[in-house]
C-alpha cells in the first residue's frame, strides 16, 4: 500500500511536465464545475490483481458550484489548490476544507456532497485517483433511489 501511495503522490507532483491530456470535460460534472484531466500513466501494481493506473485530474468549481452524488472506481488523494471545498461521504460529517487541505476517498464510497460554498471565490481541486486500468468512467453518476 505504501508503494502505491507513493506513486499516486509522485506522480501527482510530476503531472505538469508530464501531461499527456489537457482536456476540459463538461458533462456530467454538475453546475459550475470542470474537469481537467492532468496525468493519466499506467503503473506497475495491481490493484485486487488488476492491473492499475493512475489519473490525475484538476476540478475547478466557479462560486456555488458542485458535483451531482457520484463514486469513483478507485481511491482518490485530494489536495485544495484554492479556495474552499465543502465534501461529505455517506455516513460521515460534512468536511469544510480550505487551500492547504487534503482528503480521502475510498474505492467505491459515496461522495454525497461536493461543492463550493463561496458565493464568491472559486476552488480548485487536484485530485489523485488510483484505479484499475479497466474502469470504463472515473465519475459515476449515483442514480436516486426510485428514478431510472
Amino acid at each position: 500500500m505504501r508503494t502505491i501511495i507513493s506513486i499516486a503522490l509522485g506522480a501527482a507532483l510530476g503531472a505538469g511536465g508530464f501531461a499527456l491530456a489537457q482536456h476540459d470535460k463538461h458533462d456530467k460534472h454538475g453546475s459550475g464545475t470542470k474537469v481537467k484531466s492532468l496525468l493519466e500513466r499506467d503503473v506497475s501494481e495491481k490493484i485486487d490483481g488488476k492491473d492499475a493506473r493512475v489519473s490525475i485530474v484538476e476540478v475547478s468549481m466557479s462560486p456555488g458550484g458542485s458535483t451531482p452524488p457520484h463514486r469513483h472506481p478507485g481511491a482518490v488523494f485530494g489536495h485544495v489548490l484554492e479556495g474552499e471545498f465543502e465534501t461529505q461521504l455517506e455516513g460521515q460529517p460534512l468536511q469544510k476544507l480550505k487551500t492547504g487541505d487534503t482528503f480521502y476517498e475510498p474505492t467505491m464510497a459515496l461522495h454525497a456532497v461536493s461543492r463550493n460554498p463561496s458565493q464568491t471565490g472559486n476552488t480548485r481541486v487536484l485530485a489523485v485517483i488510483l484505479h484499475p486500468r479497466d474502469a470504463k468512467e472515473l465519475v459515476l453518476i449515483e442514480t436516486p433511489k426510485g428514478a431510472k
